[in-house]
């Protein structure tokens, strides 16, 4: 997950596709270089060990878009796919 956040600071579409699963990935991936990423706060954690085929992570995603602050509050899920772990979906939550 944190992996996954750093790429979105870094405009990394490359990575981003790495580490989502094939068979959900979208054709277009929407980075907006007017997002300023502000910090990750990871919530809690369900699974997702060395000996586990699916996680869960609950995190919290501050921004600030256009000078406006956001919030980004998830429950993402993943997966272990060729030996790595993937997202394959993630829900929104307004906690």
């Amino acid at each position: 997950m944190r992996s996954r956040y750093t790429a979105f600071v870094q405009l990394d579409e490359e990575y981003l596709r790495y580490s989502w699963h094939p068979d959900n990935q979208p054709k277009i991936i929407h980075l907006n270089t007017e997002t300023k990423w502000l910090g990750l706060k990871i919530m809690n954690t369900l699974a997702g060990k060395i000996d586990d085929k699916t996680g869960e992570v609950e995190f919290v995603a501050r921004s600030k878009i256009n000078g406006k602050a956001s919030r980004l509050h998830e429950n993402s899920q993943f997966t272990r796919f060729e030996n790595r772990w993937v997202y394959t979906s993630g829900k929104y939550s307004d906690k």
